[in-house]
């Protein structure tokens, strides 16, 4: 029960503010596809770079969606609403907390994402996305969910939230994978960069897209990095540091 009511707490919030957060999932992805795809009239891999752009700002939302749902929010919780006190002292066991956190996080990465296949469809680019891709793109938003959790924790005023956009968020969304290949990185910088979740999310998405195999070992990248933040967050939560 503690995970549903998790998640209906992010289902009130998402109600109260459906087209806050419709509008912010929207305007950076669509002026990047305008920008970028209609803007720039290039060729990658041989086929219109619109077609390699779509999944991976589909990618790319799925991982803004996820992570802002859940950084600044906890971290004003944590530091001013003092909500988490009430959460370690009710019978909510406290994984449940976590996992509720995680999900609804990824949820809202699956909707940002969702909207970006909604209104590129009459595009008629022949991509397709078929159950799995929608799998991936929720994996990718807990693996998000979760490394949002962690900083939130780790934050020291409700400021260090944007901050973690700038510093984590902001690069992922230009290097890896999203608008043009990691192929064309040098080499090293492209292999730390190729095993970035986000480059390895955006890579089984466009797989999928032209018709060929995901491929295991990005399933197994992102079980690790949502195992090792999972880890990390159940640490800090159960020995209440930085609560």
């Amino acid at each position: 029960m503690g995970i549903v009511t998790v998640l209906w707490e992010k289902w009130v919030e998402f109600r109260r503010d459906f087209f806050k957060i419709t509008a912010a999932a929207l305007i950076t992805p669509v002026m990047y596809l305008i920008i970028f795809g209609l803007g720039i009239q290039t060729t990658s891999h041989g086929e219109p770079y619109l077609h390699f752009l779509i999944p991976g700002i589909a990618a790319m939302a799925t991982m803004t969606g996820s992570f802002s749902a859940i950084a600044q929010n906890m971290s004003v919780q944590r530091l001013y609403e003092k909500a988490l006190d009430q959460v370690m002292v009710s019978p909510t066991p406290l994984w449940q907390f976590i996992l509720g956190q995680v999900i609804g996080g990824s949820l809202r990465g699956m909707y940002a994402g969702c909207l970006i296949l909604l209104i590129t469809w009459p595009i008629r680019t022949g991509l397709i996305f078929t159950p799995v891709s929608f799998v991936i793109m929720f994996l990718n938003g807990t693996v998000f969910s979760t490394i949002a959790l962690v900083l939130s924790f780790l934050a020291k005023s409700y400021t260090d939230a944007p901050r973690y956009t700038s510093y984590i968020i902001m690069p992922m969304s230009f290097l890896c994978n999203t608008f043009f290949s990691t192929d064309q990185m040098p080499v090293g910088f492209r292999q730390v960069i190729s095993v970035l979740p986000l480059s390895q999310s955006c890579e089984m998405i466009r797989r999928i897209a032209n018709g060929m195999s995901p491929g295991a070992a990005g399933f197994l990248i992102l079980a690790g990095y949502l195992l090792v933040f999972g880890l990390i967050a159940v640490v800090f939560i159960y020995k209440k540091k930085n609560l």
